[in-house]
């Protein structure tokens, strides 16, 4: 059985990308969860994970250390993981390398933490600009491939690659359009998602780098954390 290490479920977007496409599509595999610990978390995480980053997914003998290539190696055992049409699947590559390597102002300003509400203190240029993209990619996806999904009528590899998105426009209450809105609904309501921010709600865990992050951005509204 697969093992997937992650990190604290409030805090690692990472983590729940790769957590969420197994989920969804049904794939067995072991949770193994290591919170983030005070400064650098890098000799904690190297016990098993080369670049002592999370996620990291270990099949046997086989680690493979990056969501996108677990992404990839998944895809070349499971069905499902990309679309079977060649144009969507040619899309939902390209949106999930954006994601893979794009949106630094979205990370930079709203870093994930599911369990908290918080009013941005403004809205620099480059974030504003960052979140119309992401609009123009949903809406592009959602009316080319037919929905509900964004390369069509199932849960992909892009899916989850966008599902931190989802917590963090309700975490920071960022403005989308009717169709992108009514995706994050749909992202927010699926089981998987739904089973991640309640464990995450029950995290007695805080780190204090995520914590001031959340803190410099806006003014926070409600912390809906149990802990």
């Amino acid at each position: 059985m697969y093992v997937l290490h992650i990190a604290n479920k409030n805090y690692s977007s990472w983590s729940l990308r790769p957590w969420v496409l197994l989920s969804e599509l049904a794939i067995p595999f072991q949770e193994q969860l290591l919170p983030f610990g005070e400064g650098s978390n890098w000799a904690a995480f190297r016990a098993f994970s080369p670049t002592g980053r999370v996620p990291c997914l270990r099949d046997g003998d086989t680690v493979v250390w990056d969501s996108m290539a677990i992404a990839e190696y998944l895809a070349e055992r499971h069905p499902g993981v990309w679309p079977a049409d060649a144009a969507a699947r040619a899309w939902a590559r390209c949106a999930t390398a954006e994601m893979h390597c794009g949106f630094a102002a979205l990370r930079q300003h709203c870093s994930m933490n599911c369990g908290i509400r918080v009013r941005l203190h403004d809205m620099p240029a480059a974030l504003q600009a960052d979140i119309a993209r992401i609009d123009e990619l949903w809406s592009e996806g959602l009316a080319r491939f037919g929905g509900p999904f964004l390369a069509g009528n199932a849960f992909t590899a892009v899916d989850a690659f966008y599902a931190p998105v989802a917590f963090r426009i309700q975490t920071y209450g960022l403005a989308m359009s009717p169709q992108a809105a009514a995706y994050v609904t749909r992202l927010l309501g699926l089981p998987s998602m739904r089973d991640w921010l309640t464990a995450a709600l029950g995290e007695t865990w805080r780190d204090l780098a995520h914590e001031e992050e959340a803190r410099h951005a806006g003014t926070w509204l409600e912390d809906l954390r149990h802990g």
